[in-house]
Order: C-alpha cells, then sequence, then structure tokens
C-alpha cells in the first residue's frame, strides 16, 4: 500500500490491522513517503496479491503537482512490471475532480490524477492476469484530518473545538465521504478485482450545513458531555470527527453531582433524541477490561466506585495515554474512534463502572477488535515496577 502514512493510508492501515486482530491472514506492506523509492516497491510488490496505491500530490506548484502524481504512478508500474509472481489486483485512490464534469477537471491537480489512474490502467491491460481499477471519490472526511489540508470538514471541527466560527467563503453543495466507507470500497474493488474508472458516491451536502451541524453538536457536547441528536450514519461519522478534533483537551467532562439527605446522585448520560445501550462492570484490583478498539461506535466510561486507570492509543501510534479517575470526584471519558482503550483497577477494592454505547449490541457485527494498549516496552517497564499486569476482556 503506497501512500501508508497519509489520511486514506492511515485509516486503511487501521482497517487491515483491524481484520488481522480479527483472525484474517493479512500481510500489510505500507509504503511511505520517507520510503517510497524503487527498491522499496520493488520489495513491497513482490508477490502482493493486492496494491492499494493511496499516494498523491496536492500541494505545490502546478507543473509539481501535476507531474509528481504521474511520476508516483509511473515508479509504482516499474515496480509492478519487475515482479515475477502473478499480477495483483490494483486500486488507485482517485479523485472525482478528474471526472469529466467536474468544475476542476483542468486543475493541475485534477489533471495529474486523471493521468496517474490512466499509467495503471495501461499497465493492467498489457499485464496478463492484472486488473487496475480508478476509485474516482469525492470529499473525504473522518478522524484525525489535518485541518486546512485533508478537508473542509477537518478545518471546521477543529475552529468548533477551539470555540472558533468555521468560515464559509463558498457556499454550495458537494458530495461528502467517511474515510471509513472509501477504505471499504477499495477492499471491495479489490476482492472482485474490478477494472476501470469507477466514480464513487458521496451524500450531497451543503458546506454551510457542515459548519451548523457541528456547531450544534458541539453546543450539546462540548459543556458536559450530553450526546447530541444523531440521525444516521453520517451524523455518527461528523460527531466522531468532531470528537477527535476534541481529543484529548476536552476531556474528562466533570458531571455536577446533585446531593440531598439520600445521598449523591451523578448523570453517566444524556442522549437527545437517540439510544443505545448502559451497563455497568466490576473489576477485581489489579485486573484491566478492554484492550480493544472500535472503528464506529461511541463508547463513554464512567467510574462510579473505586480507582481506575484508563489508558488510550491511536492505532499504529505508539503514545499512551492515561486518565486516573475515582468515584469519588465522578468523571466522563468518551473513548474516540480508533483509539485502543483498556481501564484499569488501580485501587484496593472493586472498581465499579458504568458503560453505554449509541448502539445496541451485536454478536454479528460487534465493531470490537482486540488490540492491546500496552506495547512490548510498555509492559517491560510495568513488570519492572510491579504494576498491574493481569488482563481480562469486557
Amino acid at each position: 500500500m503506497t501512500g501508508g502514512d497519509g489520511f486514506l493510508g492511515w485509516h486503511t492501515r487501521a482497517r487491515l490491522l483491524a481484520r488481522q486482530v480479527d483472525g484474517e491472514d493479512i500481510d500489510v506492506v505500507p509504503v511511505t513517503r520517507a520510503t517510497f523509492t524503487p527498491d522499496a516497491l520493488a520489495r513491497a510488490v513482490r508477490g502482493a496479491e493486492v496494491v492499494l496505491h493511496c499516494a498523491g500530490l496536492n500541494r505545490g506548484n502546478g507543473d509539481e503537482v501535476f507531474a509528481g502524481n504521474i511520476d508516483l504512478a509511473r515508479r509504482l508500474v516499474a515496480a509492478l512490471d519487475e515482479n515475477p509472481g502473478p499480477a495483483p489486483a490494483v486500486v488507485v485512490a482517485g479523485s472525482s475532480q478528474a471526472d469529466d464534469d467536474h468544475p476542476a477537471r483542468d486543475t493541475p491537480y485534477a489533471r495529474g490524477k486523471r493521468a496517474a489512474g490512466a499509467e495503471l490502467s495501461a499497465w493492467a491491460d498489457r499485464t496478463p492476469g492484472a486488473s487496475a481499477a480508478d476509485l474516482r471519490f469525492p470529499g473525504l472526511f473522518g478522524e484525525h484530518g489535518r485541518p486546512d489540508y485533508n478537508s473542509f470538514v477537518a478545518t471546521f471541527a477543529h475552529r468548533v473545538a477551539r470555540g472558533e466560527e468555521p468560515r464559509v467563503q463558498s457556499d454550495r453543495e458537494v458530495p461528502l465521504l467517511h474515510v471509513g466507507e472509501a477504505v471499504q470500497r477499495m477492499f471491495g474493488a479489490a476482492g472482485r478485482r474490478a477494472t476501470g474508472t469507477i466514480t464513487q458516491p458521496g451524500r450531497p451536502t451543503r458546506i454551510s450545513d457542515v459548519a451548523r451541524r457541528l456547531r450544534e453538536m458541539h453546543d450539546v457536547y462540548a459543556p458536559v458531555g450530553e450526546i447530541p441528536a444523531l440521525t444516521g450514519g453520517f451524523d455518527v461519522a461528523l460527531f466522531n470527527t468532531l470528537r477527535a478534533a476534541m481529543w484529548p483537551a476536552a476531556y474528562p467532562f466533570r458531571p455536577a453531582p446533585r446531593q440531598d439527605e439520600r445521598g449523591t446522585l451523578v448523570e453517566t448520560v444524556r442522549v437527545h433524541g437517540g439510544s443505545g445501550q448502559a451497563f455497568l462492570s466490576t473489576t477485581n484490583p489489579g485486573c484491566t477490561r478492554g484492550d480493544h478498539v472500535h472503528l464506529h461506535k461511541i463508547e463513554r466510561f464512567q467510574v462510579v466506585a473505586g480507582r481506575g486507570l484508563i489508558r488510550l492509543r491511536r492505532v499504529l501510534h505508539d503514545e499512551v495515554l492515561e486518565f486516573e479517575v475515582d468515584g469519588r470526584e465522578p468523571a466522563v471519558v468518551d473513548m474516540p474512534t480508533l483509539w485502543t482503550h483498556s481501564i484499569t483497577n488501580i485501587g484496593t477494592e472493586p472498581l465499579v463502572t458504568s458503560f453505554w454505547t449509541n448502539e445496541l449490541f451485536d454478536p454479528e457485527h460487534p465493531d470490537t477488535y482486540p488490540l492491546p494498549v500496552l506495547t512490548g516496552r510498555d509492559l517491560e517497564d510495568r513488570r519492572a515496577s510491579g504494576g498491574p499486569m493481569i488482563q481480562e476482556e469486557r
């Protein structure tokens, strides 16, 4: 897979990792900007059944952008020509701007992407058993997109997260597609060995509506963590994009306890116009629950008794974030999508935790992929310090 360190590349690798931990025998070889060399490409495609070409150039002067995208494709073709094994299925992450009816079809970026797809299609036409599909994606958005770079949705989400007003300079309707759905479409095209140019539909959305929905979601969510009304999958994708922009600065939320002569009441979750599933667990001292990742599910932790340590690590990254929580000072932490997470009882009494998710549990599609938060080095450090080591699935 080329472009392994980019926005689409990271999401692709994260979903491939989820399939690996789910039991599929997949060997992923990412080629990044730093390793996009003839030797590295030749090694990467040798024996590959599928090649995902996610690399692209969208910054620089016009000549650089146009020529750069063609050059990336030609270097990949040269590596494919040297591959001694059976020809793989190639899927190109193209752009709808390259379509003949797109207003931006004559920009250097559009012409470069169109020519890059043509280079790989020509390779497939002259190579026995090969296939190449140029998937022309609309605007992609999702978690951890770079503001002022990957998508106007990322730019809006980060501005809203900082309490700023997103600026709509030229309001119009544009097709949008969550990056996770784009990844699934690439997998599907590879599996059926699709060929040719395939324009990918997105959800027609006005730019001003995206700004409005993100502001509405933030107004409900930011004060104390109330979940806004989410009317479908597109709303959930926008909300998860906003949560990623707010992460980790906005957490934990501190709901206000209500006290009277009977005791104390602390609200765990308030959902506007929605549903979900709530449950409690007890965890013995030294034990850990979780160590898994969700791709789209919204999940909330709130410790109601005992002392807990919540750990999180972004998929394919090394840094571990920690939140120490105590039932005596109620705190709410929402698990961001594509971050593996766990909670450990660091006290001497049973840990009681309230959990909530935005969807009912479906054993056929649980959206739960086992992945330890602590890596090998983290575990060695913990053994040396005498920290808790027992692991158990939630």
